[in-house]
């Protein structure tokens, strides 16, 4: 009989459940296939940063993940440029890349010492095969060499060419009622390096906080526009719900895992200051082996105990780990029984950070507010992304980003 370890309600090694699942390529970070786990994508100047690297310079992503099926298999791998609203460009490949804009993934290895067998792919861009010429957002699509109908991983990431320059600033929200909970952002872009006919259609600007798509303000109408300058902050945009620190689940050692309690709810509690890493996760084991390729698998059986059925809304659990993604894989199912919601996940050794949102059936809205609660001085990372299209231009080119902390916030009135 196997070892068994306890978290939260019970911790085993097992083989993820099997089901089939045919899903059309999209332009969202998607896992098409059941068998593939562990999706990272980031810059390697810094681990688990957001994918985005700057043109023509010797930055490169690093895209990597495991297939529980072992053995070696022929994927490959095409990008496509994407506009600001990651809609096809609609260009040539001649037109973003140099040369080719796909190739094999050769870089892989099998699973060493494990109980469950994996092989763990790798692929850095730019590489010999993929070189960018223009920058913008891009989509990264995996599929069965010779099959790209079938697909197994589609993963967004980002080239910028650093043309605008960005000033950013974290504040307490200017509405009074939300000033214990939410966090407002203002940010000018210097456009001198640019030629604006038209600065509330030419600029596009996207805000994310955390690295969450289901959490970002699209397009906001530039406040103030100066010669070579635009200003964003108008008192009823870029608010931002302050949410609540990541919860922690530390899988390195399978023999005595941190986590041992059952989850509550938290909207009720005061703020508590707790150290997190903004929703990332990190593959690693204590016994400082390989953490690529002999780092075990685990599932976890999660309980988040409510004090009620939450029948008008759906709870999911999510994180970098998941890409955020609120689907049947991150839902979470009611169990009176157990007086909560319960799910199981399917994770590598590692360190961990999540979240539970709630979803509204009749509107499809997410929230902390109903889980975690929301507090001003939480802790959160924001990224802005600046857009530029050319007069006369046929694509978006990303002409800034920045990402910054909220650890300085000032003390709201």
């Amino acid at each position: 009989m196997p070892i068994q370890w306890r978290l939260l309600i019970l911790l085993v090694f097992c083989m993820p459940p099997a089901f089939a699942q045919q899903s059309p390529l999209v332009n969202d970070n998607q896992v098409f296939q059941p068998y593939i786990k562990t999706i990272q994508a980031y810059n390697t100047q810094k681990e688990q940063s957001l994918p985005v690297i700057t043109l023509q310079s010797t930055e490169q992503l690093l895209f990597t993940f495991d297939d529980l099926e072992g053995g070696s298999k022929s994927y490959a791998y095409v990008v496509e440029h994407c506009t600001a609203d990651w809609k096809p460009s609609g260009l040539s490949t001649l037109d973003y890349v140099t040369s080719f804009a796909g190739d094999r993934l050769q870089d892989y290895e099998y699973a060493s010492g494990t109980r469950q067998n994996y092989t763990h792919y790798r692929l850095t861009l730019p590489n010999e095969q993929v070189q960018f010429k223009i920058s913008g957002n891009y989509i990264l699509k995996v599929y069965v060499e010779g099959r790209q109908k079938l697909p197994v991983i589609s993963q967004r990431f980002y080239v910028v060419e650093n043309l605008a320059a960005l000033q950013v600033d974290v504040i307490p929200a200017p509405d009074v009622s939300q000033r214990a909970t939410h966090q407002k952002l203002n940010f000018s872009v210097n456009t001198s390096r640019l030629r604006v006919q038209n600065p509330y259609t030419d600029i596009k600007t996207v805000v994310m906080q955390n690295g969450n798509p289901n959490f970002a303000n699209y397009n906001s109408k530039a406040s103030f526009v100066k010669p070579n300058l635009i200003q964003y902050n108008d008192i009823k945009t870029n608010v931002f719900a302050g949410g609540n620190e990541f919860r922690k689940l530390d899988l390195r050692n399978l023999r005595a895992p941190e986590s041992k309690i059952r989850d509550m709810t938290r909207n009720d509690q005061k703020y508590a200051s707790q150290f997190d890493e903004n929703g990332n996760f990190f593959i690693r084991n204590m016994e400082n082996r390989p953490p690529d390729t002999e780092s075990d698998y685990i599932k976890v059986d999660l309980l988040l105990q409510t004090p009620v059925n939450l029948q008008n809304g759906e709870v999911y659990i999510t994180g970098r780990f998941n890409n955020y993604l609120t689907n049947e894989q991150s839902k979470l199912q009611y169990n009176q029984a157990l007086n909560g919601y319960q799910s199981s996940l399917y994770l590598k050794q590692g360190l961990y950070d999540y979240l539970y949102v709630y979803r509204n059936k009749e509107n499809g809205a997410l929230s902390h507010q109903l889980l975690e609660g929301n507090y001003y001085e939480t802790q959160n990372a924001y990224q802005v992304f600046v857009y530029y299209r050319k007069p006369g231009g046929r694509w978006d080119e990303l002409v800034g980003y920045l990402s910054t902390q909220t650890d300085t916030l000032p003390p709201k009135q």
